[in-house]
């Protein structure tokens, strides 16, 4: 018979052997995304779920506030895209905005970070899942290659659908894979190995502000630099094979930067960066 000693053992290797669950739900993820994208079209935070301790805002690389003038989120802008990847395992979300049909354009690369639920009580709404940080890469006109018109032609051509469980027999990235492949990206600058690390796709098309490459394989960097972009944020949603990043692109001067990768049958398709020129 086994001692009382050796069941304990078995039962925590037992709990160590069983995989983390997600810490929220993407519905609400999404449904957090969601009242985002409405305070933006309609100027006003008054309705977001803002956690009431430690919440934090951040625009283009700096702490601020967000009722103050200086916020995007207190002018109403009109929406003509916008498109959300959620991260459950890290209870957070992506959102591009792209408004070019107003009197100021702008494209706006956001993630919301969210404090999980306790777990005798699950979240059911977005008011039950407060955010703890909103940081956005707000660009305008003088950002890099910005045209917020052309980006928006760019993006709404493109095929974010779910993926299938493999493609052509090929398992699609895991979640360590997309951040594998989004630091090498970010990591070309400084290191001349890091663009053959990556699996580039026959068809990839990367949109950096509104630059069009295809293949986005195509006039890579091979190191140089002798800064690493830092401070990077991540939020990876393997459903849509998305790996993106908030950072500073320290390799061209601490600028606010947005990458994100989306790896169709474990290759790059679609490469987007929006970049702020300090």
């Amino acid at each position: 018979m086994l001692s009382r000693h050796a069941l304990r053992l078995a039962a925590l290797l037992s709990v160590l052997a069983t995989p983390a669950s997600a810490d929220c739900a993407r519905s609400d993820l999404l449904a957090a995304a969601q009242a985002y994208i409405a305070a933006q079209a309609h100027g006003t935070i008054a309705a977001l779920p803002l956690s009431a301790t430690g919440f934090s805002y951040r625009q283009n690389n700096r702490r601020a506030d967000i009722a103050s003038g200086s916020s995007i989120l207190t002018r109403a802008l009109p929406i003509d895209l916008n498109r959300t990847t959620t991260d459950p395992v890290a209870c957070a979300s992506y959102t591009l905005l792209i408004s070019a049909s107003g009197p100021s354009p702008y494209v706006i690369s956001t993630q919301l970070r969210h404090s999980p639920s306790p777990p005798s009580s699950p979240s059911s709404s977005s008011a039950e899942l407060p955010i703890s940080s909103i940081d956005s890469i707000v660009a305008t006109t003088g950002a890099l290659f910005f045209n917020a018109t052309r980006t928006l032609s760019y993006i709404r051509a493109e095929n974010w659908g779910p993926l299938p469980d493999s493609g052509g027999g090929v398992p699609q990235a895991n979640r360590s894979e997309l951040l594998r492949i989004a630091d090498a990206y970010l990591d070309m600058w400084t290191d001349a190995a890091a663009a053959d690390a990556i699996p580039w796709g026959a068809d990839c098309e990367r949109v950096e502000g509104s630059a069009l490459t295809r293949p986005c394989g195509a006039a890579l960097p091979r190191g140089g630099a002798a800064v690493r972009n830092g401070d990077r944020r991540y939020v990876v949603d393997e459903d849509l094979g998305s790996a993106q990043v908030l950072c500073s692109f320290d390799a061209l001067g601490s600028l606010p930067d947005s990458h994100e990768i989306r790896v169709e049958d474990g290759k790059v398709k679609y490469v987007h960066t929006v970049t702020v020129l300090n």
